[in-house]
């Protein structure tokens, strides 16, 4: 179920509403970000013409909240519905061009489609962000991220959870995550570390070995910059729990955030609430130790916590 974490609702031009852009996710897809890419190429074609929903939805003689889950990427459209929109709103040629193959874009099989039957669908969402973004900056205080996680501790995390058998194509999909990311041009992942997650050790000490020269090797990639929150540095804004921050380019999306729980998922597209918590991870990223300090810092975990 989507709920959103608030029903307040802003009144704009025109006495138009826009519903609050915070969703909380369990069992239900959110927007994927194809579709939401479709969804804000159509809001703007119709702000553009000043018209509020109210207006389309008349004109159209559809619902007003149908305008809405379109524009906010929550529906996959009709071809019929595009091409309504697209003669009310006057699209030229070569807009309307651009709008279809969005379309069709949005109506793919993803990649993930294989594992859809035991995935969450918020991890559904996470992927599609994770595959369009051209930056994601991460900050996890008790594990590490799945983008950097090795075989072997992938797998001894997903072990602890329900449905043992599913561990096995959980843990295929997580290796394919991070080869779909290794693969794509111009990506980068920033994450910020917690220094518990790797004193913590999941599995065993040999896994954990395996899985700390992995980081090492890892921040010598310059698409990756890995960063090491120290316990013993004071003041680090680590309250800003799990998060992830994705920056698209700018004619695609704006930057959405996203924090996970062991309950769902919290997409965040609301500009204010997305600032604040790039504005806090990226002070802790810099209060951080640096990718150098950090590989220093990890080989000395190496040595006392992980000897062979």
């Amino acid at each position: 179920m989507v709920h959103r974490a608030s029903d307040a609702e802003e009144t704009g031009e025109g006495g138009q509403k826009a519903r609050d852009r915070v969703l909380f996710l369990r069992e239900e897809l959110a927007p994927s970000a194809p579709c939401m890419v479709l969804g804000r190429g159509l809001r703007k074609k119709r702000e553009d013409l000043k018209l509020p929903q109210q207006a389309v939805s008349k004109a159209l003689r559809w619902s007003p909240s149908k305008i809405s889950r379109i524009e906010g990427g929550r529906n996959t459209i009709k071809q019929k519905d595009l091409e309504e929109l697209l003669s009310l709103y006057g699209v030229d040629e070569e807009g309307q061009t651009a709008l279809r193959e969005l379309a069709l874009f949005g109506k793919q099989s993803m990649w993930w489609k294989p594992w859809s039957g035991i995935t969450t669908a918020y991890l559904q969402t996470v992927m599609s962000f994770e595959d369009m973004a051209q930056r994601i900056r991460s900050y996890e205080p008790q594990f590490l991220n799945g983008l950097l996680q090795t075989p072997e501790y992938a797998r001894a995390l997903i072990d602890r959870g329900p449905d043992p058998a599913h561990h096995a194509a959980l843990a295929e999909l997580r290796q394919r995550r991070q080869a779909q990311f290794a693969a794509a041009q111009g990506k980068e992942l920033i994450c910020v570390i917690d220094e518990a997650s790797i004193l913590r050790p999941v599995g065993n000490a040999q896994i954990m070995r395996r899985q700390v020269q992995h980081l090492i090797k890892l921040n010598e990639d310059p698409r990756y910059q890995l960063r090491l929150a120290e316990l013993k540095r004071t003041n680090l804004p680590v309250e800003i729990g799990s998060t992830a921050i994705f920056d698209f380019a700018e004619a695609l999306l704006p930057t959405i955030a996203y924090s996970e729980s062991i309950d769902g998922g919290l997409v965040i597209q609301d500009e204010a609430a997305v600032d604040r918590r790039a504005k806090m991870f990226d002070k802790l990223r810099h209060q951080s130790l640096t990718p150098s300090k950090t590989t220093g810092k990890l080989r000395d975990v190496l040595r006392t916590n992980y000897y062979r």
